[in-house]
């Protein structure tokens, strides 16, 4: 009984970070085809809650940091955008029978095109 649950709750911790993990690589993506900083942070916000709402990942608190300095250097030089996600989880949604959460976060880069325009 409790092994069995023990088990299904580390697989299923696995699977949601491996979703958190997912949803920062789709939203740095998505921040870096922006051209503007503030586009981007939109961008990246809208696409990492739809990419952990697809994965079924529900955070019980979250929050999308998304680090646009990168368009603040002038086109042609080398540039990234950053997004981290952090993640409280429920235990109860990982099918422990416990209160409280446990934090799960993720950070992805994904580089700016280095010869489009930037604002």
């Amino acid at each position: 009984g409790v092994l069995v649950l023990v088990i299904i709750f580390g697989g299923r911790l696995a699977l949601a970070r491996q979703a958190v993990q997912a949803a920062t690589a789709d939203a740095a993506r998505a921040a870096s085809i922006e051209r503007t900083a503030s586009d981007a942070e939109r961008s990246a916000t809208r696409v990492a809650h739809a990419t952990l709402a697809n994965q079924g990942v529900t955070c019980a608190a979250s929050s999308v940091e998304v680090d646009t300095r990168g368009f603040k250097q002038p086109p042609g030089t080398p540039a990234t955008t950053t997004v981290t996600i952090h993640c409280d989880l429920a235990t109860a949604d990982l099918s422990l029978p416990l209160p409280g959460t446990i934090p799960v976060a993720a950070t992805s880069s994904s580089e700016l095109d280095v010869y489009r325009g930037r604002e």
